[in-house]
């Protein structure tokens, strides 16, 4: 067949007749809404005996559920081997794809149905497998357990080059998405169940006529389009097709990727199939259907079969009549959910440019091209922003399928299913924020859960910064469900049949892998935090032992933090940290003693590296510490080394600087010592270098410096005469550390101390404000006259009632 026949069969508008006897091969594009009507005017037509469908035989059990009402596609078929849960295959599925509309036929209409593609035991077993991989052709590269390297052929593309378009879904959309198939309605919708189109079955079948006869011409040129494995798949299918013949006659429909179509009608013996698949490995496998959405059948996520707009065809597929009017609906509806101004004449008005640009681009319909653009124009004023929504909510969509509970499953899946249902945490696709207080019930239940499957690689939430932040009685997650945790939890199920089980016999496990001290002192927190009694003695265990056996001070520093939310966590959670809390004393008293040391003769690396530790370590002793007697605490020890560390010459500079900055925050120095360590840190005997260093650890970061400096105007002036007094050839080689340290101070906090420094020192004796305010709005004394004016605003906001004197006023 020519490039000119192909390109003439495929031309929106002609047709083709084919032959009313069976079997009826009919070749489809995997989510292809066009392909579907199309199915399913072919199977009303010609009303086949048996239906076979490109897909796993092994799933052949699990086709009934298809017709559960519980059942809401997308969804998927999962097939994972039994000795190695990670070696899996999804066979996605959306309301429109061809091969779900051809199963819910046959279900509807007692017709046997068939799985008929290679076995997952053998094509798991050809290839280590990922949950999805990537692929360019949305036909040729299929489903993710088909591919193996890249498609070296994409049909679409190739047949719309041929038909002389540069896009090939534009053309696509062109010759089948906007065609309708034989037997519609003027209005799109599928004609009444039981009214067979004239002449049918041979008309409803000319659009699977002419796209095999194209294909059968690429087959020509391309061969297996570099794919060698198709053969032994092909094979294995000719051999299904052979056997449902014998017991159903030629009246048998086949649904595939039209790609397999010649290699199906082929002429080949029972022998030579029969070659091809001798040798094959195998595995043990099980299948089952889990929920799939819509963002993962894009092509932007990976799939290889993917499509660019899936909420866009299945709007094409659910839409009865005037789908672009329907569309441009949703689009508004959508947009004014997010306050936007979208009216009527809005949707009216991007209806008729879409119809037009479609008429000026000689289109038959209007496609997704020209619908966006519209939106775009009319809706969103020419801004890319709103659209971008549009994009993720209604063309790629957020829909998440649903499976029934009588779907087969591993043990700890049904686990999780249960613990979901009880809390009351519904997975969902779209990613969303969650607040827990740990006071209630609930939501402490909820945060074991998610800490426990964070332990077990489910990774279905993130803890994040939020207003809980600061409190230990509140958590904040993020919370996204996809379709591959399903395999992370079949994964996880080697460690038990339920959560709680799995995740204990998990960390205890860890405990004795684990070779870093910082590795179990994570892991004693994650127990504590997942609440995981029976696996904390066998962690403690490892603790100690690691802990005895450790000397590196800065591993003992990355530890501590640790711990100590562990014991903060555990009093939240009333855990018994009892043996938790002698392990961190331990470790506290030999950082204690081995810190300083640790602290000299260190390189700008190694000081920053340390610095971070020293505060780290500063913060899990705020916490550790309990203040017994005064002068025997914890606390009192560890304030020792630090100004240890903020008096030590052969100590880095920004160690120093840190060590000073702790202890005047927590009121363990005068101001007056932290002005004189400053002022030797910054005299001219200082190489600049180190100077710099010093003021980067005493004010940089987001410690408040900047503000600490605006109101201490004695520390100001010994920065900025040493800042003057830095020499030329010298300044360049500190301005860096410098912009690093200021570029962290809020705007108003840099603006302020610019106006502090223009204006100058303050006369000795003098006061900043006998010549004007250091800030706008602050005078020498309280204006109490000013003060009383605002009381009464104050009393009405609080709710408090005015004194007897202001409501006689």
């Amino acid at each position: 067949m020519s490039g000119a026949a192909v390109a003439g069969a495929m031309t929106p508008g002609r047709t083709a007749t084919g032959p009313a006897a069976g079997p009826w091969l009919l070749g489809v594009r995997h989510h292809g809404p066009g392909s579907a009507r199309g199915v399913l005017a072919a199977l009303r037509a010609a009303r086949p005996a048996a239906v076979l469908i490109e897909g796993p035989p092994e799933g052949d059990a699990l086709l009934p559920l298809a017709a559960d009402p519980r059942m809401r596609p997308p969804v998927a078929l999962l097939a994972h081997a039994v000795d190695d849960p990670g070696r899996a295959s999804f066979w996605p599925m959306a309301a429109f794809s061809p091969e779900w509309v051809a199963i819910r036929w046959a279900l509807d209409h007692d017709v046997p149905v068939r799985f008929i593609d290679l076995p997952a035991a053998h094509s798991l077993a050809l290839k280590e497998p990922a949950p999805e991989e990537p692929g360019e052709g949305p036909e040729r590269a299929e489903h993710a357990q088909e591919e193996e390297v890249t498609p070296v052929v994409d049909p679409i593309r190739v047949l719309a080059e041929t038909a002389g378009y540069d896009d090939p879904e534009r053309w696509w959309e062109d010759v089948v998405e906007h065609r309708s198939p034989t037997g519609e309605r003027d209005d799109g919708g599928m004609p009444p169940e039981g009214a067979a189109p004239e002449g049918a079955p041979g008309d409803a079948l000319a659009p699977f006529v002419a796209l095999s006869e194209a294909m059968s011409a690429l087959r020509e040129a391309y061969g297996d389009g570099g794919q060698p494995r198709d053969a032994v798949r092909e094979a294995y299918m000719r051999i299904q097709l052979r056997t449902a013949r014998k017991e159903f006659g030629d009246d048998v429909a086949v649904v595939c990727g039209a790609w397999h179509v010649p290699a199906l009608a082929a002429r080949t013996t029972l022998a030579v199939d029969r070659a091809l698949l001798k040798g094959l490995p195998k595995v043990r496998t099980d299948l089952t259907w889990v929920p799939w959405t819509h963002r993962r059948l894009a092509r932007q996520s990976g799939y290889g079969a993917g499509i660019d707009s899936p909420g866009w065809y299945g709007h094409l597929f659910e839409a009865a009549d005037r789908p672009i009017e329907r569309w441009m609906t949703k689009v508004a509806g959508l947009l004014r959910g997010e306050d936007r101004s979208v009216s009527t004449a809005h949707v009216i008005e991007a209806v008729r440019l879409a119809e037009t640009l479609a008429a000026l681009r000689g289109r038959p319909l209007a496609g997704l091209g020209e619908t966006t653009d519209a939106v775009r124009a009319v809706m969103c004023e020419g801004s890319d922003v709103p659209l971008t929504l549009v994009r993720d909510r209604l063309i790629v969509g957020e829909s998440l399928g649903e499976v029934p509970d009588t779907a087969p499953a591993v043990p700890l899946q049904r686990d999780l299913t249960r613990s979901q249902r009880t809390l009351r945490l519904k997975p969902e696709a779209s990613e969303r924020e969650l607040d827990l207080d740990l006071r209630k019930e609930t939501d402490a239940a909820r945060s074991r859960l998610l800490h426990r499957l964070r332990l077990l690689d489910v990774g279905w939430g993130d803890p994040v910064a939020g207003r809980g932040s600061t409190g230990t009685f509140r958590e904040s997650w993020r919370l996204s469900w996809e379709p591959e945790l399903h395999i992370r939890v079949a994964e996880a199920g080697v460690w038990g049949t339920t959560v709680l089980t799995a995740a204990t016999a998990k960390a205890a496990s860890q405990a004795a892998a684990a070779t870093a001290l910082a590795e179990v002192t994570a892991l004693a927190e994650h127990c504590l935090l997942a609440e995981l009694p029976d696996a904390l003695p066998v962690v403690m265990k490892a603790l100690a032992d690691r802990a005895a056996l450790d000397a590196d001070v800065g591993h003992l520093a990355d530890a501590l933090p640790a711990l100590a939310r562990s014991l903060r966590y555990g009093d939240v959670r009333s855990t018994d940290t009892a043996a938790l809390t002698e392990v961190a004393a331990g470790l506290a008293e030999r950082i204690c003693v081995g810190l300083p040391p640790a602290c000299t003769g260190l390189d700008p690396d190694g000081a920053e590296t340390l610095r971070g530790r020293v505060e780290a370590v500063h913060g899990a002793i705020g916490l550790l510490d309990t203040g017994a007697e005064p002068g025997t605490g914890l606390r009192e020890r560890w304030d020792a080394v630090l100004h240890k560390l903020a008096a030590r010459d052969t100590v880095a500079g920004i160690i120093r600087g840190r060590a000073t900055r702790l202890l005047l925050d927590e009121g363990r120095l005068p101001e007056d010592e932290a002005a004189r360590l400053m002022g030797l840190a910054l005299s001219p005997g200082t190489p600049p270098a180190d100077a710099a260093a010093w003021i980067e650890g005493f004010v940089g970061g987001t410690s408040g410096g900047g503000m600490l400096l605006v109101h201490d105007e004695r520390l100001l002036g010994l920065v900025d005469a040493w800042l003057t007094g830095v020499p030329a050839d010298r300044f360049t080689g500190v301005l860096p550390l410098l912009r690093r340290t200021f570029s962290a101070y809020e705007p108003g906090v840099r603006r302020t101390l610019g106006e502090l420094v223009r204006r100058g020192p303050v006369p000795e004796g003098a006061r900043r404000d006998d010549a004007a305010p250091a800030t706008g709005g602050f005078g020498p004394d309280l204006d109490r006259a000013r003060a009383d004016a605002v009381e009464p605003v104050l009393r009405l906001l609080l709710g408090r009632s005015p004194e007897p004197a202001e409501a006689a006023v």
